[in-house]
């Protein structure tokens, strides 16, 4: 028999841990609790987790570095859904790029947080096809660039790295597999984090600035990304696919 799914919830509020935990328990989840970082990483050692609920706003280490530890070393894989009662765009932003899988914003109700991590906990069972694993290492060349697909490494003509954090890589990897082709916002948030946007969700915009930085790209004399008006953007470069390297 199949055990039902084991959520890790780490706010410094203990009150609201015991009411997320009464209610999610009731709604068929394990749940564990944890008010600080070293909380978390004990429960983390002890516990094979399904999916961390991970407050922003933290004494001590913050949720973001917590996010950025759990997917470099102790959980790459584990969902991640954040909580925070920060609205600003940027902040949103930074934690999709440091790994985190969805958001949740401060206050929230218990029907939406139930809701968000079901649909978590189902896209991370069922990724989208162009982010499924491929048994052959593959390098998708594209100008003067090439983006190893396992190591997540981006190379300049010169053979530098270029470091990209996951939300670029994510994003660069969707435009190249789909090149040629105009993608709304819309299909850029749901092909690269499984969600939909909500009206006021700019982070595919700003992530987009920022991976034109990195390809060294201008937005009004794109080589690599281009701006659609009212539509969305483009990848107008040639993509060639190799096997990887040895």
């Amino acid at each position: 028999m199949d055990l039902p799914d084991h959520l890790l919830l780490v706010d410094d509020d203990r009150q609201l841990l015991a009411l997320l935990r009464d209610y999610l328990q009731a709604a068929g989840y394990r749940v564990s609790l944890a008010a600080h970082a070293s909380e978390m990483r004990r429960v983390l050692a002890d516990h094979r987790i399904d999916l961390v609920v991970l407050d922003v706003m933290l004494p001590g280490d913050d949720g973001l570095a917590l996010c950025r530890e759990l997917r470099a070393r102790s959980a790459p894989q584990v969902p991640i859904l954040m909580l925070t009662a920060r609205a600003e765009e940027t902040d949103r932003v930074v934690g999709l790029e440091m790994g985190a899988d969805d958001y949740l914003t401060k206050p929230f109700g218990t029907r939406e947080l139930l809701a968000r991590i079901r649909s978590v906990l189902r896209r991370a069972r069922m990724l989208p096809p162009n982010l499924q694993p491929v048994r052959q290492a593959r390098q998708l060349q594209f100008g003067d660039w090439r983006l190893d697909t396992t190591s997540r490494q981006l190379v300049d003509a010169q053979g530098a790295l270029v470091p990209l954090t996951g939300g670029e890589y994510r994003l660069l990897r969707v435009l190249l597999e789909h090149p040629q082709r105009v993608l709304s916002r819309d299909q850029l948030l749901n092909l690269t984090q499984g969600r939909d946007a909500d009206p006021y969700d700019r982070s595919i915009d700003l992530l987009i600035s920022r991976l034109r930085q990195r390809l060294r790209d201008g937005a009004r004399e794109a080589r690599y990304i281009k701006t659609v008006r009212n539509e969305g953007y483009v990848f107008c470069a040639e993509v060639r696919e190799h096997a990887a390297l040895p």
